[in-house]
């Protein structure tokens, strides 16, 4: 008797569990889901970042769906794209998820989205405009100073090294009193120059558009007309342009040509905006001194592509925006915007076609 008590005791014990799991799992898919790479899968967003998410929306990470679209693809009101070579979104995609209300970005670059595609089937589109600009910057400063100081290798040397001598082929360059040449004086750009101001370098700056001159004053930048008069003057050039049709491989062959022969090249935008082939080229023809990249073409580098090969090229996996505030912010911030897109709320970072 007491057996049979027990055993009815249990089978309600498990009865009652599985309806509160059953519960739980409801109220969880309440929360309106959205369709991301997580931690483990190419640009996938981070766990520790996750519970900012999960106050408000249900991940379904972009693998489960693949494996049971028939359970996901009704429910998913939003896609989460960190990184540009994350999820595709493809008419694929888009066909598959009738209940889609925005594609949001992470950062700010869109040239990895069809826009008018997303947009054909209803679909809104939002970046991260603003909330990367300071870490941007803080990576272009950095790669500029790395570059010049030769930091890479005298860590290596520090930890790999055969002897005590530190060899003439270590100097490195002034950065303090230098000329920084800035292509594209955008949000990112005004904000290299003005860190650029302390340490007083001369700042030149080519851009679509002029800024005003109470702007150029107070960072001290002097407007070039022509990219190869900032080329031609610089010590440092940074390229901080959006991808377009008119700014891929901005810098090439020609360019190269006209940069001094003790310059640097600095890309913290997209890999396309420069010919990688040319820049080897240039590199093994010494016409420029060195380069520092945050981006390239593809991402991650092949470990066997010759730019990882010079000693005096520093490349980074894109970086940028790889802090830990900064991600949190953007992460943040594509919450906002979903729940926006869902709810038909105001709509805080649209990008139209």
């Amino acid at each position: 008797m007491l057996q049979c008590c027990t055993w009815q005791m249990s089978s309600r014990l498990v009865q009652a569990t599985s309806r509160l799991r059953s519960t739980v799992t409801q109220m969880v898919m309440e929360k309106p889901c959205i369709l991301a790479n997580t931690l483990g899968a190419p640009r996938g967003i981070y766990k520790c970042f996750e519970p900012c998410i999960e106050k408000h929306l249900t991940i379904i990470p972009y693998e489960r769906f693949v494996q049971r679209k028939e359970d996901f693809a009704d429910k998913i009101q939003a896609v989460f794209l960190w990184g540009p070579s994350g999820i595709k979104v493809d008419k694929k995609l888009l066909e598959s998820l009738p209940n889609l209300k925005a594609v949001v970005n992470g950062g700010v670059g869109l040239n990895h989205l069809d826009i008018p595609l997303i947009n054909s089937f209803g679909v809104k589109v939002y970046n991260n405009p603003g909330i990367v600009d300071n870490a941007t910057a803080d990576i272009g400063m950095s790669l500029m100073l790395a570059s010049a100081r030769r930091i890479v290798d005298g860590h290596n040397f520090s930890k790999f090294r055969e002897s005590d001598y530190y060899p003439e082929s270590s100097l490195g360059t002034d950065v303090s009193g230098a000329t920084l040449g800035i292509i594209g004086m955008g949000r990112i750009g005004y904000k290299i120059a003005k860190r650029a101001q302390g340490f007083e370098m001369k700042i030149l700056y080519h851009n679509r558009n002029r800024r005003p001159e109470s702007e150029e004053r107070a960072v001290g930048a002097t407007y070039c007309a022509s990219l190869k008069e900032l080329l031609q003057r610089s010590d440092f050039v940074m390229v901080v342009v959006n991808l377009s049709p008119e700014t891929h491989k901005l810098i090439g062959a020609k360019e190269f040509a006209m940069m001094k022969p003790n310059s640097t090249l600095i890309n913290i935008c997209r890999g396309l905006v420069v010919d990688q082939d040319a820049l080897v080229d240039a590199l093994q023809k010494k016409m420029i001194r060195a380069a520092a990249l945050d981006v390239t073409y593809p991402e991650p580098l092949p470990r066997d592509h010759p730019l990882l090969s010079f000693p005096n090229v520093i490349v980074l996996p894109h970086v940028g925006t790889h802090t830990m505030e900064t991600s949190q912010r953007m992460v943040e911030r594509m919450v906002t915007n979903a729940l926006a897109a869902i709810t038909e709320g105001q709509l805080p970072d649209e990008v139209k076609a």
